[in-house]
């Protein structure tokens, strides 16, 4: 039997991470993977694969929409050829599997393929696809097993018609008509996806708008934007039922006012959120406690209930980002290496890649009312700065929300082109507690689309942005 000492099980941005970090710091490691290919959802058939495809698409839409005005002349007819792009995407996702790999290798990291189980909190049976097992023995064990696409219980999932995101990364034709249940990240980016082909899209959210977790400035200007697009919009809207009929999906939902609703489209996409995944872990054997909702409780060391077993990523509380997950993974290495890390929760960014991107750090402005925190707020528009005008990129803007006396900043809240690279600027700010004042006095390369960081911090500090 093979001795470790960590065994980690799931190979997703948290796992494959926490494994590169414990084999950085010396320890003998494992990683345990039930599919062939490395990488998780989030490599597999989440973040990657959906951000090529939005990529791909948003080439045809300004091949169909902006060149002409560019000066750029296409003879002919531009086509979709929607199966290239699928296998664009898959070759995208192919050579990021392969440096996961890659990485494997380079850390001397033992790469066992099949399904992981607590035999007990020491032991793990590694059960593979042609039915053999074997097991091995880590000292350390770290859970990074992930989350699967949520469902609402009257819906069947037939991943035909009636399909989550993990089908709509490889449809083999544009939809007519794509219905999509929920206005949160993943349903605006594929809707988005398919909207730029082609597809009427329509979106049906349960809350009174979209992106609903962010703050209610982005989730404004987000819906103005993508409606002007051609994207429609159902806030309020509970859905009751989804029935297919050949080839045709019919759902009916009732309105704020309690009036049915009914919505047809050739193809539905169940996007209402994701949930923990911990099929076959057997963690009972290890006497791991899970919560009422499937996730696994840590404390703030990341340790479940029993102290050599770790959990991180969508398994525990907290967004569902692979980022976090990669920092908890991270974290949890050096806390078994015996060093002092931190995370700082409230300084995960989260982005929506749909065009415009959103991107936010820290508080909303909801809940610093909320929270009774007195503040003030600094706002640019992108379409006053000259690299916005210069790419045709004019819609969206930087909200940065200061405290009212000190003036450190508490939120940063985003819309516009390439905002979800600029938010970085922010965490790197709040991070080291910078002030409105702070940014304000930093210089910003001229002409990029940052500067509308520096000019709303002008805003926040005492209201005098220089371009507007």
């Amino acid at each position: 039997m093979s001795t470790y000492d960590v065994a980690v099980i799931g190979s997703g941005p948290g796992g494959y991470v926490a494994a590169i970090r414990c084999a950085q710091l010396g320890m003998k490691t494992a990683l345990i993977e039930k599919y062939s290919s490395l990488g998780g959802t989030c490599l597999n058939v989440g973040c990657i694969p959906s951000k090529a495809l939005l990529d791909s698409s948003h080439h045809y839409d300004d091949a169909v929409k902006h060149f002409e005005e560019h000066g750029i002349e296409v003879p002919g007819e531009v086509k979709v050829n929607l199966q290239k792009m699928v296998d664009r995407k898959q070759s995208v996702v192919d050579q990021t599997v392969d440096g996961i790999k890659f990485l494997m290798d380079k850390n001397k990291i033992d790469v066992f393929e099949g399904v992981g189980s607590f035999k007990d909190a020491t032991h793990i049976d590694i059960k593979k696809s042609d039915g053999k097992s074997e097991t091995i023995e880590a000292k350390n064990i770290i859970i990074a097993t992930g989350s699967k696409p949520s469902n609402l219980p009257f819906i069947k999932l037939d991943k035909e018609r009636v399909i989550t995101s993990t089908e709509a990364l490889k449809m083999k034709e544009v939809p007519k008509h794509l219905v999509v249940i929920g206005g949160g990240v993943i349903g605006l980016e594929l809707g988005q996806v398919y909207m730029r082909l082609g597809a009427e899209v329509s979106v049906v959210e349960y809350m009174d708008r979209i992106i609903p977790t962010m703050d209610a400035a982005l989730s404004k200007e987000l819906t103005k934007t993508l409606k002007k697009q051609g994207m429609k919009f159902y806030v309020s809207h509970q859905v009751n039922s989804v029935e297919r009929n050949g080839d045709e999906v019919v759902i009916k939902a009732k309105d704020k006012k309690d009036k049915e609703v009914e919505f047809k489209g050739d193809y539905c996409l169940v996007s209402v959120g994701r949930k923990p995944y911990t099929d076959g872990l057997n963690a009972d054997a290890a006497g791991v406690k899970i919560g009422d909702r499937g996730m696994i409780e840590v404390n703030d060391q990341l340790q479940t209930n029993v102290k050599n077993i770790y959990a991180i990523g969508d398994v525990i509380k907290g967004p569902m980002l692979a980022h976090k997950a990669s920092e908890e993974g991270t974290f949890v290495a050096e806390v078994i290496a015996g060093q002092k890390p931190h995370i700082n929760y409230n300084l995960i960014p989260g982005v929506v890649y749909t065009w415009p991107e959103v991107a936010a750090v820290g508080k909303t402005e909801e809940q610093l009312k909320e929270e009774g925190i007195k503040y003030k707020e600094g706002k640019f528009p992108m379409r006053a700065l000259g690299r916005s005008r210069a790419s045709g990129d004019i819609e969206g803007m930087v909200k940065i929300l200061a405290d009212e006396t000190t003036d450190e900043v508490l939120g940063v809240h985003m819309i516009g082109a390439r905002v979800a690279d600029v938010i970085a600027e922010a965490v790197t700010a709040m991070e080291f507690r910078a002030s409105a004042e702070d940014i304000s006095r930093m210089s910003h390369a001229h002409p990029t689309y940052a500067e509308a960081v520096k000019e709303a911090a002008l805003a926040a500090t005492d209201n005098r942005p220089l371009h507007i």
